[in-house]
């Protein structure tokens, strides 16, 4: 990747370590490229709860938390750009609840954001199981991948 990388990241009111940038922002352009996509601008923004349910209420009517919203500003189909926000303070609560790591919870709701801006949905029980099978597939991916360049 030559130039300036249109994948970045920002916190805002928050505060954890995010080890491995890079790394991250190879797998996320490597999911891009096997979805057959080419990467626009994708800016993930890790805020708190308060920040997202506020987002949630203004800009999609809905009065409760969660620990993602995507807005989509692709305006080419097969140029993925978007403005994705991460509440900190779910992917925290939903990682002690799934019996997993921060970062590992932080990572699948990484690419629970992208696989949406592919079309996946995830309102009915199958849609939610493919879901969640993509994600594993992913998370595997990434997981693979940071193996293989350690053992380098």
């Amino acid at each position: 990747m030559s130039g300036k990388d249109p994948i970045r990241f920002f916190k805002d009111k928050v505060s954890f370590r995010f080890h491995d940038k890079e790394g991250v922002k190879k797998w996320l352009h490597r999911i891009i490229k096997k979805n057959k996509g080419k990467t626009g601008t994708l800016n993930y923004i890790f805020c708190s709860d308060k920040e997202i349910l506020r987002l949630n209420k203004t800009f999609l009517k809905h009065n409760y938390y969660t620990d993602i919203i995507t807005f989509d500003n692709s305006e080419v189909k097969s140029e993925i750009s978007a403005d994705i926000y991460i509440s900190a303070d779910s992917v925290r609560k939903n990682a002690e609840h799934f019996k997993t790591t921060f970062r590992n919870e932080l990572l699948r709701v990484m690419v629970h954001g992208l696989l949406h801006l592919f079309g996946q949905k995830d309102k009915t029980l199958k849609e939610k199981l493919e879901m969640r099978e993509l994600e594993d597939l992913w998370l595997d991916d990434y997981l693979k991948n940071k193996f293989k360049a350690r053992a380098k």
